[in-house]
């Protein structure tokens, strides 16, 4: 079962096997979910300036997929053509910061096995990133809005489709609130 404790300013976790695989393959579907659809960047530079103001070749629609649609949202809902130029430019960033969080905490997940994974602050962050990430993803394609009465996801039947995807992402939701309670 997982396990987080506090060692100073460090959390370590500890995940039972099967539960650190879990994880590694819902981080995979992310990562492959946030590149589909990504054009390749056209240019490439060392001058952070020059990259900003160069690279526009973002996308300027919304993506199809809602899991992505809720993870990259719109930035003016009234106005879409202030919120196609935003995204244009910060599109690829942020599917490249979402990445970044994600395999930052595969790679830790294979690099220790069925060992503890000491966390330092600036990993936290990464890791309550992509756990959010994950959440998001699995509530929208469950459809789980605000709104819903949780007592009845939490009453799903044993054979209905939907409780071994709601089970994940109340496990990620344990997961987000243990670190984050062992990070203060």
């Amino acid at each position: 079962m997982t396990r987080f404790r506090k060692r100073r300013k460090t959390v370590v976790v500890s995940f039972a096997e099967h539960e650190a695989d879990i994880l590694a393959n819902l981080l995979r579907n992310l990562v492959e979910l946030l590149y589909d659809g990504l054009p390749p960047r056209t240019t490439a530079s060392a001058d952070p300036l020059e990259a900003l103001l160069s690279d526009n070749d973002g996308p300027t629609s919304p993506p199809e997929d809602v899991v992505l649609q809720r993870l990259l949202p719109d930035a003016y809902k009234q106005d879409d053509m202030a919120s196609a130029e935003f995204r244009r430019f910060t599109e690829r960033g942020l599917r490249e910061g979402k990445v970044t969080d994600a395999k930052r905490v595969l790679s830790a997940l294979e690099e220790s096995g069925a060992d503890e994974i000491a966390l330092e602050p600036d990993e936290q962050l990464s890791w309550l990133r992509a756990l959010n990430d994950l959440r998001l993803a699995i509530g929208t394609r469950l459809d789980i809005k605000d709104e819903d009465d949780y007592a009845t996801w939490e009453k799903l039947d044993e054979d209905d489709p939907r409780r071994l995807t709601y089970d994940l992402y109340d496990w990620l939701g344990y997961l987000q609130s243990a670190l984050l309670h062992n990070m203060r």
